[in-house]
């Protein structure tokens, strides 16, 4: 049986996409066949191939399974701002019987897949129907993505509450080092593993030199995870 994951993060600019690729290259590395998914991406750049999403296809290159573009990423924006206003703006509805066609059409390729989400846990994608809505949906087991800084205990702490209060599993939580880690930054991460009722997958430090160079993956234990039904 597949297992599956959806990816949310604090806030946005917390560093989803870096622990996603980390999760994807510590599943390849136990030997899963793993896939990624980027159901809806926006702030996109125009190619000789069309309009490319740079986390969609840093999930694609991650994904031990070959995949088209389509396949990882079939809502692409270009411009960087919430799904449903753009969305709106083109005239091009999210449907999500779209984004669970391409979930399941993943989970028949692959042994373990990943779905990344866009900003927060309830970031919308029309005017009446979140992420979350799609998650829940799905019942798919959340991984927490915190970034470690000022303000993360209490935005982790919700997160965390908004996830189990829509009757859905937290399988674990991954520490992003998104800034130099401050003076307070131990305290920081021991308040969260005290409070958040998920194990910690690992704690990814600040990449100076940037995720691609220095394989985030190896900082992570997919042992840890806790796949919920």
């Amino acid at each position: 049986m597949t297992e599956r994951y959806f990816v949310t993060g604090t806030d946005t600019e917390v560093g989803k996409t870096v622990a996603s690729c980390a999760l994807l290259q510590a599943a390849n590395r136990a030997g899963y066949r793993s896939a990624g998914y980027k159901p809806v991406a926006s702030g996109s750049e125009m190619t000789a191939d069309g309009l490319r999403n740079t986390d969609a296809l840093a999930l694609q290159r991650h994904s031990a399974v070959a995949l088209s573009y389509a396949e990882v990423n079939p809502y692409t924006f270009a411009e960087p701002t919430s799904p449903h206003i753009i969305s709106a703006d083109e005239g091009r509805p999210i449907e999500a019987r779209t984004l669970s066609e391409g979930l399941q059409a993943l989970s028949q390729k692959a042994e373990w897949v990943l779905v990344e989400g866009a900003g927060g846990w309830f970031t919308p994608l029309s005017a009446s129907y979140t992420f979350a809505d799609w998650v829940q949906t799905e019942r798919l087991p959340v991984i927490l993505v915190v970034g470690v800084k000022l303000g993360c205990i209490n935005h982790a702490l919700l997160t965390a509450q908004a996830v189990q209060q829509a009757g859905l599993h937290l399988a674990g939580w991954i520490a992003n080092d998104v800034i130099p880690p401050g003076k307070r930054h131990a305290e920081y991460l021991a308040t969260l593993t005290r409070m958040l009722p998920a194990p910690l997958l690992g704690e990814i430090p600040y990449l100076e030199q940037g995720p691609e160079a220095a394989e985030p993956g190896q900082y992570l234990d997919l042992t840890a995870l806790r796949p919920g039904t």
